[in-house]
């Protein structure tokens, strides 16, 4: 059994046929799925999801793009719909500097009330970094982000950041990049990172892997990345699926 340790099941995209796009990865083994809160209406769906199949978790928070709206409602709600039994973990949060939607004092000042939330909570932290890994780093340690864990989803940077993820007790998921033709520094770290610290998703519908990409990722494809791990590692595709599956059942207590 695989887990799609993050996905996006209430996206638009798959409004048409969602049910049977998960059908379709349950069906190729995949058996639990993460689904991800970014502000407070996909927290809520993400949560209703959740609550309609028992092979569905979610997470609440709001992505670093979103921060700029926050009211002054919103952490009381997203506290509240993380008293849902089926709510795992607290993100995608964290900082993005290629973007820079919200700014990035506004960032910076948001990661820091979330991580203290998700300490609160006591739920491991989802973390989007793109472009600013010494401000997220220091700030995870400033806030002391390790009372709780978590994961540095869709990992896509140095091996400098790999080292201080993994240093700080954090793990690290692997998408769809990890396939495609010029990420070729991305599984050189793969190659260093322990089994044990390995989750493995799709971030679906974004970032389809190869062989299908230019269609709608789905979590069905998860399978891809679990298999260029496994090349990379020269393990299995079973060893992987059981490392990654027994990894995200242990950082988010799914069980």
């Amino acid at each position: 059994m695989l887990i799609d340790s993050h996905c996006h099941l209430d996206d638009a995209r798959y409004d048409g046929d969602r049910e049977a796009m998960i059908a379709r990865a349950r069906s190729g083994g995949v058996g639990h799925f993460v689904t991800i809160g970014c502000d407070l209406a996909t927290s809520r769906a993400a949560v209703a999801l959740a609550e309609q199949h028992d092979f569905v978790s979610a997470t609440v928070g709001v992505h670093p793009h979103e921060v700029k709206l926050i009211e002054d409602h919103w952490y009381a709600t997203l506290k509240t719909l993380a008293q849902s039994p089926r709510v795992v973990a607290y993100g995608e949060i964290g900082l993005d500097y290629h973007y820079n939607h919200s700014p990035q004092d506004v960032q910076r000042e948001r990661f820091r009330e979330q991580v203290r939330l998700a300490r609160e909570l006591r739920l491991p932290i989802v973390i989007h970094t793109r472009e600013a890994q010494e401000d997220t780093i220091a700030i995870l340690k400033e806030e002391k982000a390790t009372e709780v864990g978590g994961v540095f989803h869709c990992f896509s940077g140095d091996a400098w950041l790999a080292k201080d993820a993994l240093d700080l007790g954090f793990y690290l998921s692997f998408s769809g990049v990890i396939t495609f033709q010029n990420a070729t520094m991305l599984r050189d770290i793969v190659k260093t990172v322990p089994m044990d610290r390995i989750l493995v998703e799709t971030d679906a519908p974004y970032l389809t892997p190869a062989p299908n990409r230019g269609k709608r990722n789905e979590p069905a494809y998860v399978r891809h990345v679990a298999e260029k791990i496994a090349e990379l590692h020269g393990l299995s595709v079973q060893q992987v699926e059981e490392a990654t599956t027994q990894n995200t059942k242990q950082l988010f207590h799914i069980k």
